[in-house]
């Protein structure tokens, strides 16, 4: 069962990129509980993920911080009926935005809650300011193995709409704005859901 990106999703997902050109960096897809289980009646339909919450740009792989990030979020996701989906991540080195291991147990555990979960991978060496092509990678589970797909305009909500405000975001250099786990434990006070990226993406809808 495929996921679908919201214009929401996808900027925050490329802010996050472009904020640390040089740094890997992850976070988790969320898509609304109660809607991602329409598939056992219409097993093709899509999995809208409509929001994304940036974790770390440090050291992805450090777990005391992961599992506290992941409480929080948990909290937070039951709080606004949401249901984690999709692990992202784009990798430190640009030439190779292929899972790594990290991106696979992440993955796995968030299948432990949501059987399809999905991996999404930001091929940074395609970021461009125009965002005239998707720069993403999604995996799905198969076999055992994590296999790449195509990404077509199915795999958005509104392709043009999320490249419009991809782009804007970045020529308005948005992504200084971005808040991670990183940030927000550097101060408690940096808020990881993005309330101004949020209603910059509202704004130019």
């Amino acid at each position: 069962m495929p996921i679908q990106l919201t214009s929401q999703a996808y900027c925050k997902m490329i802010l996050h990129a472009a904020k640390y050109p040089h740094n890997a960096v992850n976070g988790l897809l969320v898509a609304e509980k109660g809607k991602e289980k329409k598939k056992e009646s219409h097993p093709h339909d899509p999995v809208l993920c409509v929001d994304c919450v940036p974790l770390f740009h440090c050291t992805l792989a450090l777990a005391p911080m992961l599992e506290v990030a992941l409480t929080l979020i948990d909290t937070w996701c039951k709080e606004n009926n949401y249901v984690i989906v999709a692990y992202y991540q784009a990798n430190e080195c640009i030439k190779d935005p292929r899972p790594n291991q990290v991106a696979e147990k992440v993955a796995a555990r968030i299948s432990e809650s949501f059987s399809d979960a999905a991996i999404v991978m930001v091929d940074s060496s395609r970021l461009r300011m125009s965002c005239q092509e998707s720069i993403v990678i999604i995996y799905d589970h198969h076999e055992d193995k994590w296999k790449s797909r195509d990404v077509t305009l199915d795999s958005f909500e509104d392709w043009s709409e999320a490249r419009k405000i991809t782009s804007a975001l970045l020529e308005g250099r948005s992504y200084e704005d971005l808040i991670d786990f990183d940030n927000h434990l550097d101060d408690l006070r940096n808020d990881w859901t993005n309330p101004v990226i949020n209603k910059s993406v509202l704004d130019l809808c």
